[in-house]
């Protein structure tokens, strides 16, 4: 009896977790499992978080395929399928795990690895714009290739939108176009020129969207909150600098790095299939060794810091921003270099 009337407060403790137990009401019931699946959430959203960092950071590939590295079979591959391919793996590792548009998954509460991929993305969509316009096209008139075109435009979508339609969908769809016009290729359909000039116009693409990435990486330093405006220099309709307000918020300050980092994640991995597809024209600008300068410098973007860190300019402590700004910097003013020597 004794028994019986101990174990009776125990399994009344045990019932209250229950949202099954009996002499509940269909509120009483519902509450309950609201709060065992938050329980859940709560409980699994560490390990969610930690396995989606991990694999929105994808790891480095080469994307010259294997037996094109003997000179006997350097004229394995077609032009643009080392280009086109490299986007097309550049697209998929990024799919692995789409963030940015996250609503209830527990990675809404990271912002690095999204600001991540968002940099990536900039490459890709500045690359197929490029393709679209110029190397599927050898002249202005030319028609413009339809899956070029439509792999243009699925990448444009709003990489913030998880239905109507979803991001990953519109995106998944250009990585199809991508494909289609990488067979294309192979069939004759779809064309690829590695000109110059082409490589001129990629080139200045690429030199544009690296120098607002400086830009934003410059405002970072807590002593930076005006600058002149640069905006009328050289135009001569416009006259009169004014003083502009540029100071980053502290919230914003590892968003713009990691966004950078992605930047100068894909560009390696583009500029590495951008000297395969360009050889003959290095070569013949004698330009490579610049080339192989930009590539190099280019993989020492890839760095991440355990805190980013925002240290005053005659502080001991670094300022990250600044550091990687310095690295894009170089970057970009090789390839102003290599612009005018390809110009010549």
């Amino acid at each position: 009896m004794k028994a019986e009337q101990a174990s009776g407060p125990e399994l009344g403790r045990t019932a209250w977790f229950n949202p099954l137990a009996s002499g509940l009401s269909p509120l009483g019931r519902v509450g309950r499992i609201i709060l065992w699946a938050f329980f859940l959430y709560v409980i699994s959203a560490p390990i969610i978080m930690w396995y989606e960092y991990n694999r929105a950071f994808p790891p480095f590939f080469n994307p010259v395929p294997a037996q094109s590295q003997a000179p006997e079979n350097q004229k394995a591959s077609l032009p643009g399928e080392v280009f086109t391919g490299t986007m097309v793996t550049l697209s998929q590792n990024m799919l692995r795990a789409w963030l940015p548009n996250d609503v209830i998954y527990p990675t809404v509460f990271l912002d690095n690895p999204q600001n991540f991929q968002m940099g990536q993305l900039e490459i890709i969509r500045y690359s197929t714009r490029v393709l679209r316009d110029k190397l599927s096209r050898q002249r202005t008139t030319d028609k413009i290739d339809p899956q070029a075109d439509r792999a243009f435009t699925d990448f444009s979508n709003n990489p913030h939108l998880w239905i109507f339609p979803a991001a990953e969908a519109k995106f998944g769809d250009g990585i199809q176009a991508l494909q289609a016009y990488r067979k294309g290729l192979a069939a004759g359909a779809s064309q690829f020129y590695p000109r110059a000039d082409n490589l001129i116009e990629l080139l200045e693409q690429y030199t544009s969207l690296l120098g607002g990435v400086d830009t934003r990486l410059a405002n970072a330093p807590r002593d930076v909150g005006r600058r002149l405006s640069e905006e009328t220099a050289g135009d001569s309709t416009q006259q009169g600098e004014q003083m502009l307000k540029v100071a980053v918020p502290w919230t914003q300050i590892d968003d713009n790095f990691y966004f950078a980092r992605g930047v100068a994640y894909a560009m390696f991995e583009m500029m590495l299939a951008v000297r395969w597809e360009f050889r003959d024209v290095l070569q013949i600008k004698r330009s490579s060794e610049l080339m192989d300068s930009i590539v190099q410098d280019l993989r020492l973007a890839d760095f991440e810091p355990m805190v980013v860190l925002n240290g005053s300019r005659d502080s001991i402590f670094a300022n990250h921003s600044l550091k990687l700004m310095a690295t894009l910097e170089n970057v970009r003013q090789k390839m102003i270099n290599l612009q005018q020597m390809l110009e010549r």
